[in-house]
């Protein structure tokens, strides 16, 4: 039986810039890397230490020649934040690529865009 997310798979054109993007922009924190010597190297980060779920980034090209086939695309991400304003306003005196803030039924939500043009929305959840 399945009882959680644990990690999810994020393949990207340059790690280092990744890293670099997810950490200094948005905040995360590098919980471990590990680098095989063979030319598969992965970087865990996470939102806070001891979080449940982390994002794992691949290097793309590496992933394609080692699993051709294996979807590559970017997944549908939608991260919780406690205050959405600060938030989107933080991101864009960073320089992050953010849209409009929007309601939906569920709440409200915007997205923003990674280094790599990969987008990903939050939503305010109190």
């Amino acid at each position: 039986m399945i009882n959680k997310i644990g990690q999810i798979m994020l393949y990207v054109n340059n790690q280092d810039e990744a890293v670099q993007f997810w950490t200094e922009k948005v905040g995360f924190s590098v919980i471990s890397e590990e680098n095989n010597g063979q030319g598969m190297r992965w970087i865990e980060i996470a939102a806070t230490q001891g979080a449940e779920t982390s994002i794992v980034l691949h290097n793309k090209d590496f992933v394609a020649k080692m699993s051709p086939g294996l979807n590559l695309g970017t997944p549908s991400l939608m991260f919780f934040t406690d205050n959405l304003d600060v938030l989107y306003s933080d991101l864009s005196n960073k320089n992050v690529k953010v849209g409009e803030i929007v309601t939906i039924p569920s709440g409200r939500v915007f997205n923003f865009a990674d280094g790599e043009d990969n987008y990903f929305a939050v939503i305010e959840k109190k």
